[in-house]
């Protein structure tokens, strides 16, 4: 997986502390979560930008582990809708460098519990998936019909992915983006699963 360099990191906190829009993704290094170049929509997309903080602190981005997420680590999220086909971009900084993350698209926003963000968001429900009991079908809990936006953070902890998928979200189901532990399993039985959830940003997709 590809990453931005820190000059993309630098300029997305600059935005962040200064308050400024950020109005296009810069044009480079783009990778998708699928590992196939997809075309991007054109329409104006929803920017979604914000810092990471403690719980209690905040109810937009919330750390749960600061080694892996420190707080004052920034995310930007933009979603893009055209034809049919969503496009969900994801760039952070300030997070732990070199490290492997998992990231899906929730279905409730943020809270000061892990937990609060409830399932993964998936366009195809699994009928067999309960309130404790996650989908792990890989006919269900896979790349089409949920968002994975796995990355690995470069030397500086910035990290650039991309996810484009056929479907939109249906409206208010789609809360939060969730960072996890490590990349996204796809086997049976354990299909979208990527352990601990260190941080999630609250985003109406």
């Amino acid at each position: 997986m590809r990453t931005a360099p820190p000059a993309v990191g630098l300029a997305l906190t600059v935005a962040l502390l200064s308050g400024c829009a950020q109005e296009e993704p810069a044009p480079v290094n783009e990778s998708s979560a699928s590992q196939a170049p997809t075309a991007q929509p054109t329409t104006e997309p929803s920017v979604t930008a914000s810092i990471f903080l403690p719980p209690g602190e905040s109810t937009g981005a919330l750390t749960y582990d600061e080694t892996a997420v420190p707080e004052g680590a920034t995310s930007d999220v933009q979603v893009r809708v055209q034809d049919g086909s969503t496009y969900v971009q994801f760039t952070g900084t300030g997070l732990e460098a070199n490290r492997d993350f998992g990231a899906h698209v929730h279905t409730r926003p943020c809270g000061d519990d892990p937990a609060d963000s409830g399932p993964h968001y998936q366009n195809e429900l699994d009928p067999a998936a309960e309130e404790g009991e996650p989908s792990t079908d890989p006919a269900y809990a896979n790349p089409e019909n949920e968002v994975w936006l796995d990355m690995t953070t470069d030397d500086s902890g910035n990290a650039f992915v991309t996810a484009t998928v056929d479907w939109e979200f249906r409206e208010g189901e789609a809360r939060a983006l969730v960072l996890h532990d490590e990349h996204t399993a796809t086997h049976e039985g354990h299909a979208g699963t990527a352990g601990d959830r260190l941080a999630c940003v609250t985003v109406d997709f």
